[in-house]
């Protein structure tokens, strides 16, 4: 029997979803999670075969969470559940089974649940190789003409700054040509915290954590004079991650 969980951040599209699994299906759910960090705790604890996915969840995204259990050593499937069409291209990089589309269509997701079920005798995917799992311990960073290949736990905080995203580490700054979610989907999920939609912090250097405007935080980091913004909606997953 395949096993699933369901990470949707509306009360009501969960239980709707939860209810036409049942309905069609015979696949087990194992738990229904409300934000990215709750499900990236539990899956990595817990395995399952299939994932059903929203996209604009609190905490870490959608499709950084997907991202980040596409690299590991047996990654489960992603079904996308959005009502957003125009992130099905990138939701495909990361070989999502299947992308449904909200309000639900009891058919097309008969349809998926069929087709997961179809494929529950297939072999599992192949175990990556030590050095792919090793690769993700690294990230690629421009410097000039030359490109650099850092362990990810020199990388202190990423910032956003228009159409680039700015990398630091304690000694030296480098301008990446991509959006910050880009960036942010290359690192370790286990030890980076999108805190705020233009800043993501190495939760490993945080040195002090101050209060701040409107029951937010400011972050504090070793070695640097950076002041790093908690927002507003990541607060929760803030605290839970911190044990505030």
């Amino acid at each position: 029997m395949l096993k699933a969980l369901i990470v949707e951040d509306e009360y009501l599209a969960r239980q709707e979803l939860a209810y036409l699994i049942r309905e069609f299906s015979g696949i087990e759910i194992l738990a229904s999670v409300e934000d990215g960090l709750e499900a990236f705790k539990f899956l990595q604890e817990n395995e399952v075969d299939v994932v059903f996915l929203d996209i604009n969840i609190p905490s870490i995204d959608g499709l950084l969470l997907a991202k980040n259990l596409h690299k590991s050593s047996r990654p489960p499937r992603i079904v996308f559940v959005t009502a957003y069409k125009e992130f099905a291209v990138e939701a495909f990089e990361v070989e999502a089974f299947d992308y449904i589309l909200k309000p639900y269509n009891e058919q097309r997701i008969a349809h998926v649940l069929h087709k997961l079920e179809a494929l529950e005798a297939a072999p599992p995917p192949p175990v990556a190789a030590p050095e792919t799992q090793a690769a993700s311990r690294t990230v690629n960073l421009a410097k000039g003409d030359s490109i650099i290949v850092a362990p990810c736990d020199d990388i202190y905080y990423v910032e956003a700054d228009e159409k680039v995203t700015l990398v630091y580490t304690a000694h030296d700054r480098y301008v990446m040509a991509m959006s910050i979610s880009e960036f942010v989907g290359r690192l370790p999920a286990d030890s980076f915290f999108r805190c705020h939609r233009s800043f993501c912090v190495n939760i490993h250097k945080i040195r002090e954590i101050a209060p701040w405007l409107n029951s937010t935080y400011i972050i504090k980091l070793y070695d640097l004079k950076a002041e790093i913004p908690v927002s507003r909606s990541n607060i929760k997953a803030f605290r839970q991650l911190m044990h505030l």
